[in-house]
C-alpha cells in the first residue's frame, strides 16, 4: 500500500488520481468507473467526484492501494 499525502482537508477521487500521478487526466476515471474497479475503504465507488479525506484507503483493482494521509 502507497500512502499519498494531501495538502487540503478533502479532495475528490478524481483529483486525487491526478494528484497521485495514477492517471493523467481526469476523464480516464470514468473507464475505471464503468468497469467497477474503485473501491474506496472496501465499498465499491461509483462517483468520479467522490470525497475522500486522511486514513480513506482507494483500492484500485489490477492497479493498486492507496492510503490518503494529511499533513
Amino acid at each position: 500500500m502507497e500512502t499519498i499525502k494531501i495538502k487540503t482537508p478533502m479532495i475528490q477521487l478524481d483529483q486525487f488520481l491526478k494528484w497521485a500521478s495514477i492517471l493523467q487526466s481526469g476523464g480516464e476515471i470514468r473507464f475505471l468507473l464503468e468497469e467497477n474497479k474503485i473501491f474506496i475503504n472496501g465499498n465499491l465507488c461509483t462517483a468520479k467526484r467522490k470525497k475522500l479525506y486522511p486514513g480513506d484507503k482507494v483500492e484500485i483493482k489490477g492497479i493498486g492501494t492507496y492510503l490518503i494521509q494529511g499533513e
